[in-house]
């Protein structure tokens, strides 16, 4: 599992991440989902790795990285917190402006990178994901049957217990669909309670604080500067909640294309060789935004 990557636990001001690196070329930082840690691009990065420097990081509050104190606001897991952890992540390995990919949760952090940073970020790839406030926004019925989990997870220390009672049933997965290493790696994050903690931490601060953030910039008039392609998993259920998913994305990308692909939600693991395909083609003809 990533072969001729290296393997590093990186100090930034607020936080050490652990960090797998690796590859020549234009530099691209990818960001994992809930409930897994940077190992889930296992299959996808060696395919860039042979025209790009690949960073994978486990985020702020997630697999081996730092763990950030509570808060009653959850500042220290908000989206902000955790793409200035990433700034200076790549900023440590001599990189100040990079392709961006976001997955999942980690779509979340990357679209508040790019937001707040826009002179760092020179394209932003966004996998299964909208920005918060408009998925808050679009709470139907349907949302709250199908990510009933998000409100769940807002509750103080119910979800934790409920998780830890039996992680590997609440969570799911396999070796044979996962990768061997990689469900190992998957298996220590949904085992440890800190870990746990952390990942739920990640929800709490999106109900609040995450969603103040995307607000402002919403009254301010603030859109992202950068290209932006938005992925969707044909047999996940964004579509179906959200019907078109670029209409969602118009207000905040000038700059926009994307679509769905034939995967389920864990598409760095389920279709690797197309989602390579497609970030390697975005990232050659992504252009300066607007």
């Amino acid at each position: 599992m990533f072969e001729n990557f290296k393997l590093d636990f990186i100090e930034t001001p607020e936080a050490t991440l652990r960090v797998r690196y690796g590859g020549a070329g234009p530099p691209v930082l990818l960001l994992h989902g809930h409930p897994r840690t940077h190992t889930t691009w296992h299959r996808v990065a060696p395919i860039l790795a042979r025209t790009h420097t690949v960073v994978c990081p486990d985020l702020r509050g997630f697999g081996q990285s730092d763990k950030p104190p509570d808060s009653a606001d959850h500042s220290g897991s908000s989206k902000r917190a955790k793409a200035r952890d990433c700034i200076a992540l790549m900023r440590s390995l001599g990189f100040d402006r990079f392709a961006l990919v976001g997955h999942d949760r980690g779509s979340y952090t990357a679209f508040r990178m790019a937001m707040d940073h826009p002179e760092s970020v020179s394209s932003l790839a966004i996998l299964d994901g909208v920005p918060i406030i408009e998925a808050l926004e679009r709470c139907t019925e349907r949302f709250a049957r199908q990510w009933w989990h998000w409100f769940f997870f807002a509750q103080p220390d119910k979800p934790e217990r409920a998780i830890l009672a039996d992680p590997d049933a609440w969570y799911g997965g396999s070796p044979e669909a996962m990768g061997i290493e990689n469900f190992a790696d998957f298996q220590r994050a949904i085992r440890d309670p800190e870990t746990v903690h952390g990942m739920i931490e990640d929800y709490r601060a999106g109900l609040g604080i995450d969603r103040a953030h995307d607000e402002e910039d919403r009254r301010q008039g603030k859109v992202l500067r950068c290209p932006v392609l938005s992925l969707w998993s044909l047999r996940d259920d964004l579509e179906d909640v959200y019907g078109d998913v670029l209409a969602v994305w118009r207000p905040w990308a000038p700059d926009l294309r994307g679509h769905g692909i034939d995967s389920g939600h864990h598409m760095a693991e389920e279709a690797p060789d197309r989602l390579a395909a497609e970030l390697l083609r975005f990232m050659r003809t992504d252009r300066p935004g607007p």
